[in-house]
């Protein structure tokens, strides 16, 4: 069988960590370069990766995480964040890392940055939370593909109160709020899941191929 689809049958959505066991430092600093490497809509990556190490804010955001105790046993918690407000100010931003990194010519950027600047512009609030949303869950398959080749057992969920995870990280300060939340760790041996076959379509049932 192939490495990648080998991995990805053994992943699966984690229902008890073992609190004992902690990710390493470069185990970590994987998970961290995957998402900063995730793609995103014209690059412009308007999100950020908080990382909760720290058992008693753990245990805080469990009531807030509709009790799953994974969120406290987990070595770590990723939490995907998105700006509660995205401005023309992220996009000139953006262009002028491009121009340090690439030194690409103004006359080359002008015409992208001020169709980029007229759709940020344009849209509205709703419209920008609804797109930034969708960029956290590319990140959070990207993550959960990366996790799974590195064996890092974790646990993707939407089920949390994110105005409680603001809150309590902090993150109103940093004009952000809380997306999607993936707990990372290794599993529990007792974990009821672990050795439970995976369910999943036919491919012929899921896949359309059109030649």
């Amino acid at each position: 069988m192939n490495q990648s689809i080998e991995n990805l049958q053994w992943r699966y959505a984690v229902k008890k960590f073992d609190d004992n066991k902690s990710l390493n430092d470069q185990q970590i600093t994987v998970l961290k370069e995957a998402f900063n490497l995730t793609a995103t809509s014209y690059g412009l990556q308007p999100l950020k990766l908080v990382v909760v190490q720290n058992k008693d804010i753990q245990e805080q955001l469990v009531a807030h995480s509709w009790n799953q105790q994974q969120v406290a046993q987990a070595s770590h918690v990723l939490v995907i964040c998105v700006p509660k407000e995205l401005t023309v100010a992220d996009v000139d931003a953006y262009f002028a890392l491009v121009k340090e990194i690439r030194n690409t010519p103004d006359e080359i950027l002008n015409p992208f940055k001020e169709m980029l600047s007229n759709n940020i512009a344009n849209k509205s609030a709703e419209e920008l939370q609804q797109w930034m949303r969708s960029q956290a869950y590319i990140a959070l398959g990207n993550l959960l593909t990366v996790a799974a080749n590195e064996r890092i057992d974790s646990c993707p969920m939407e089920g949390f109160i994110p105005a409680k995870y603001d809150e309590i990280l902090g993150l109103d300060a940093h004009n952000l709020t809380a997306t999607l939340v993936l707990p990372v760790g290794f599993r529990a041996e007792d974990d009821y899941m672990k050795d439970l076959k995976k369910v999943r379509k036919n491919l012929t049932d899921i896949v359309i191929d059109i030649h």
